[in-house]
């Protein structure tokens, strides 16, 4: 998981070589709904703004319902239906992990007939090869989950000199045997990161362009690639459709056009003529301004996916600040902070975003509606002043790092909000490396920041893990509000070591509360996404989580 604003999020997070950790939302759970039948066959356009295209599964940080897992299958998938949370599912593998030695070791056996798209047959030592070489220096920028988890990980260095990684094992064709340094429960979910997908040896000859045709496990394999310009993906014709429950594979072709300005692909879906009735965007999203073009005519509004949900954008306290050491303070900001004035600011309820009350966002197992402090959406001021009075301050004086393109908007709102309880805020305009190399850095010269922030899986420890545990402080970790709690630590471990997810989700909901009545951050809104969509692209509709359409299922209609 990684902080991306707004601005970024929008922009960049599904196209295919983008992270996917953080990012905002758009609103109803019905846009963008089908309104036809989605047929076998067609080419679907897909636009995008990247303007280089990697299918390397080492280098990937795609989420798993993004175009990189059209081509490659991992040991499992993801699931999605309209209006309900992310299922895991078995994808290559028989059932979703066997877990052993008290959540340490995690047993796998492939489904038997797999095969790649030259028919030759796929084996559990494809899958080891093909994570040992996302260790490899020359091909990093993939996630990092699995590197910290295996035994061995901090040391290993990728197969390319002919080590092997050893808490990986293949006893043979069809079984494979993870070892892990500590009790992991969401191991399952790691498995279906781009790491995890077949990489035969003999097909790695030259690294460095793998990601150009890389051995396709899954329904389609790439026709030809012009970098700036156009990736096109052609049928896997040995793709076995009753081995896949995550992908239908229905059009023929798949077609990405790139490097395409964000204006022109919007200006593109909203007139859709031609090719572009069978387009869709599925990483830019749709822009402040053209929200009264799209609202004004119900044909376009109609062709919107909203989500529900999304990324949760919140208000970070630098705990380890004098003026905000005090949890009595903190809690007092909880009810000056204007909320409702950061939702108009981000687009107004519809395209903003639903206010938020909670860490776990919706979507997510382990998310439980509550508002610990009952605030008003546009926030009690004089409860504010009252408790900070009763905590023996006055005059509180706090500076508010903010990204100097994406993020006046909001600190404005929060900063006339916080004015009247009486605290007064100087906005600090920072580029967004600064911003983030200063909030994660070892010195942090600064009381407040917005931030925002989704998680690469659906597990409630995307939510906590990175942003409140004491090791995330600090070094270019997360936890920017410096928050430090030894019992949180404990019950964070306790939570991530639980393999049954139904107690888990009960553990990481508790540990929410458990965080909230100490108050590092405030809550501001759930952040939603909208993507447009031609008129003849079917299943294409966004989920509280993730907040993006799967690819997997898109159909056309004739």
């Amino acid at each position: 998981m990684k902080r991306i604003t707004r601005a970024v999020a929008v922009a960049a997070v599904l196209a295919l070589a983008a992270a996917a950790c953080n990012a905002n939302d758009k609103s109803a759970s019905g846009g963008g709904s089908s309104t036809a039948a989605a047929e076998q066959g067609g080419t679907w356009h897909i636009l995008t703004t990247s303007k280089e295209i990697s299918l390397d599964p080492a280098k990937s940080q795609n989420l798993g319902i993004s175009s990189i897992h059209l081509v490659l299958r991992g040991l499992t998938s993801w699931k999605t239906e309209q209006g309900k949370a992310a299922e895991l599912v078995p994808d290559l593998a028989t059932d979703t992990g066997q877990v052993s030695d008290g959540g340490k070791t995690w047993t796998y056996k492939l489904k038997s007939g797999l095969k790649y798209a030259d028919g030759s047959p796929i084996v559990a030592a494809d899958i080891k090869y093909g994570i040992e070489r996302s260790f490899a220096p020359e091909l990093s920028g993939g996630l990092q989950y699995h590197k910290s988890l295996l035994v061995g990980g901090d040391k290993y260095t990728g197969p390319y000199k002919g080590a092997e990684l050893a808490s990986v094992e293949t006893p043979d064709d069809t079984t494979i045997v993870f070892k892990l340094n500590k009790p992991y429960g969401d191991w399952p979910w790691i498995v279906s990161m781009p790491a995890f997908s077949p990489v035969p040896k003999k097909a790695d000859t030259d690294p460095a362009h793998y990601g150009e045709k890389p051995a396709a496990s899954g329904p389609y394999q790439v026709k030809s690639y012009a970098p700036g310009s156009k990736l096109e993906l052609e049928r896997n014709p040995n793709w076995d459709k009753s081995t896949d429950q995550a992908r239908t594979g229905l059009p023929d072709a798949i077609v990405l056009d790139m490097g395409l300005q964000p204006d022109v692909v919007n200006q593109r879906l909203i007139a859709d003529a031609g090719d572009d009735k069978f387009a869709a965007t599925t990483g830019t999203s749709v822009p402040a301004a053209l929200i009264p073009t799209i609202t004004g005519n119900p044909a376009v509004k109609a062709r919107v996916a909203t989500s529900p949900s999304g990324a949760l954008e919140y208000l970070a306290m630098n705990t380890k600040r004098p003026a905000l050491a005090n949890p009595e303070v903190r809690k007092a900001i909880e009810y000056a902070v204007d909320k409702q004035a950061v939702q108009v600011a981000e687009g107004g309820p519809e395209y903003g975003g639903e206010i938020a009350s909670t860490l776990i966002t919706p979507g997510i197992d382990g998310y439980n509606k509550y508002d610990l402090y009952e605030a008003p959406p546009a926030g009690d001021p004089e409860k504010a002043k009252q408790m900070l009075a009763a905590a023996g301050v006055s005059n509180l004086n706090l500076v508010l790092a903010a990204d100097n393109t994406t993020g006046l908007g909001v600190a404005q709102a929060i900063q006339q909000g916080l004015k009247r309880a009486g605290i007064t805020v100087t906005i600090k305009p920072l580029d967004s490396e600064p911003l983030s190399d200063l909030i994660t850095g070892n010195k942090p010269d600064f009381d407040l920041t917005v931030s925002s922030w989704l998680p690469d899986f659906p597990s409630a420890i995307g939510n906590i893990q990175p942003l409140f545990a004491s090791s995330e402080i600090g070094n270019g970790g997360y936890n920017i509000s410096r928050y430090s709690n030894p019992a949180v630590d404990s019950a964070i471990a306790a939570a991530t070591a639980e393999s049954d997810r139904t107690k888990a989700a009960g553990l990481w909901g508790a540990v929410d509360k458990q965080i909230m009545q100490d108050a590092p951050i405030v809550p501001l809104i759930y952040a939603r996404n909208a993507f447009l969509h031609g008129s003849k692209v079917q299943n294409f509709y966004l989920s509280a989580y993730p907040p993006y359409p799967n690819q997997l299922i898109v159909g056309l209609s004739k």
